[in-house]
């Protein structure tokens, strides 16, 4: 990794318990001890958003929403707004995972909608974006996600970009346990930031962090963060473990 401070998420999905989740996170308090090196963010399910926040309020973890609305208020049944997750002390959101994309059947023009939104209202997004398997094998994996790119990034300004995360997540590799090389990862990490480059500036370019997702475990962390573009990781199901999650941790500040 370069200069940028890497950032590692810990995205829960949907599970835990009340009970368990807060176990968890306790557990990740005590593990992290590198707060000036590292930015760890973790995603709780939103009905337990509080509760965590009272585990980590005193250190330097952060709380993340796994999901977020493009409106301010109204009739959004089962939907949240920016401000009611900062009510309970979340930073960060993650928009256009390949689970909403896909099975949820999210599209661009309302990722575009949740990625501005949330910034405007002062929350890290961190946009993920990735190819299927099919998308892959047909050799459409740049085409795909530079395009996703394109267009959750579409009414984002320059001085807005401080505020964005990018997640490289291939579809075929999360939580299937396959993951793409390090040789694989950092190709298509270079062609984002290549097209940041030339959607802002070069410098805007060379200072957003982009994760790598996918299986990420502690077995291949820390050969995915000696690639130069790839900056931490947004990781699934070894978040579930404190001991697996702070291992990847330990791995993007000392790679």
């Amino acid at each position: 990794m370069t200069q940028r401070k890497p950032i590692i998420g810990g995205n829960w999905k949907m599970n835990t318990g009340l009970e368990s989740g807060m176990h968890l996170a306790g557990c990740i308090v005590d593990g992290f001890t590198c707060g000036d090196c590292c930015d760890v963010v973790i995603y709780p399910p939103l009905p337990f958003l509080q509760a965590i926040e009272s585990v980590i309020d005193t250190s330097e973890l952060q709380l993340g929403a796994q999901n977020v609305w493009c409106e301010e208020s109204g009739a959004f049944t089962g939907e949240t707004s920016p401000t009611m997750l900062q009510e309970v002390g979340v930073k960060s959101v993650l928009v256009g995972h390949s689970e909403r994309r896909h099975v949820l059947h999210e599209g661009s023009a309302l990722i575009a909608q949740k990625v501005a939104f949330a910034l405007v209202k002062q929350l890290q997004v961190v946009l993920c974006v990735g190819e299927t398997f099919e998308e892959r094998e047909s050799g459409n994996t740049m085409k795909v996600v530079l395009s996703q790119i394109t267009s959750g990034l579409a009414n984002i300004s320059s001085e807005q970009m401080v505020n964005v995360v990018i997640a490289y997540e291939p579809v075929w590799a999360i939580g299937t346990g396959k993951t793409a090389s390090p040789k694989d990862a950092q190709e298509v990490h270079v062609a984002i930031r290549k097209a940041l480059g030339e959607m802002f500036t070069e410098e805007i370019a060379s200072q957003t962090r982009i994760q790598y997702g996918g299986s990420v475990n502690p077995d291949n962390a820390a050969e995915l963060f000696s690639c130069e573009d790839i900056d931490g990781a947004l990781v699934g199901g070894a978040s579930l473990s404190a001991e697996s999650f702070t291992a990847i941790v330990k791995a993007a500040y000392n790679p």
